[in-house]
């Protein structure tokens, strides 16, 4: 934020493979609780992150990594961040259309 704009904040939200909250959900919101006291001005918006690993770990098989690679779990996150932020954009332009 310190060099760029920032419009908005988009963070995955943990959830089963049933739509039930995981575990995880719970620090989620502790994060954007404390994001929202410290930045309102900023809002935050939740993104389905079901199956993003999944998606990120086939997104490096199909890029050609090799087995250690794809183990990056910092990686793995990245592209799953990547994959949350596009779904998002779609789901924006979808709702222009």
């Amino acid at each position: 934020m310190a060099k760029e704009p920032v419009e908005r904040i988009i963070i995955g939200k943990p959830m089963q493979p049933n739509g039930q909250p995981s575990e995880n959900l719970a620090r989620v919101q502790q994060f954007v609780a404390r994001w929202k006291k410290a930045q309102p001005e900023v809002p935050i918006e939740y993104v389905d992150e079901r199956f993003t690993s999944v998606l990120a770990h086939r997104a490096m098989i199909d890029g050609g990594l090799h087995k250690k690679a794809r183990q990056d779990k910092a990686l793995v996150d990245e592209i799953s961040a990547t994959i949350i932020l596009q779904s998002y954009m779609e789901g924006k332009r979808g709702n222009k259309v």
